[in-house]
């Protein structure tokens, strides 16, 4: 029997089955950009203010300002939601990853066990952080900020760890409930 993907989640829309005209042009950057419409966006298509809360919370920790790179936070994703097997974000940031990396074995081993990965020691205490603040987020200690320090990340950078695992802690649980699945297209990016 093949395995076949469900359809994503129905879009939750307006009640008329249209969506505003400002998330209509942000979908159209994202086509333009992306090539597709991450399911995520649709399922928030339903509520302007809801879906802007989103992308702006999302656009602030993945794309701002920080000492954390790009990769760096797409693997706190990977590794947040591996914790948590999160279908729709190992799949959508396991692809960022791989992209970003150049590496697809890297997104690979992000999306099964980071432990196994080659990884330098500040990425490594970084990505335990992220799994500590996951797993038992109330075992969290002065000695798990102290290791970060002692790996080079200043208390700022620690609080963009924290923040970004936090929200793919918040964005799994919200895929689960809904049933989000990816988009197709993840699956085949950057291999």
């Amino acid at each position: 029997m093949k395995n076949e993907l469900k359809e994503p989640i129905v879009t939750l829309k307006t009640g008329d089955g249209t969506v505003s005209e400002a998330t209509q042009r942000y979908f159209d950057i994202c086509m333009e950009k992306l090539g597709l419409v991450p399911n995520v966006l649709q399922a928030y298509a339903f509520d302007d203010a809801k879906l802007r809360a989103f992308t702006d919370m999302y656009n602030d920790l993945m794309l701002g300002d920080s000492t954390i790179t790009k990769l760096e936070r797409e693997m706190i994703a990977v590794v947040v939601s591996s914790v948590n097997r999160c279908f729709y974000c190992l799949t959508a940031h396991g692809a960022a990853v791989r992209e970003l990396s150049g590496d697809p074995v890297l997104g690979e081993l992000m999306v099964m066990n980071y432990r196994a990965a080659n990884l330098d020691a500040k990425t490594r205490a970084m990505l335990d952080f992220a799994v500590l603040l996951t797993e038992s987020p109330e075992a969290v200690e002065d000695e798990d900020r102290d290791a970060l320090r002692e790996a080079g990340f200043d208390d700022r950078t620690i609080w963009d760890i924290a923040s970004v695992a936090a929200f793919f802690n918040m964005t799994n649980r919200v895929a689960a409930a809904s049933d989000m699945r990816p988009n197709a297209e993840y699956h085949g990016m950057a291999r």
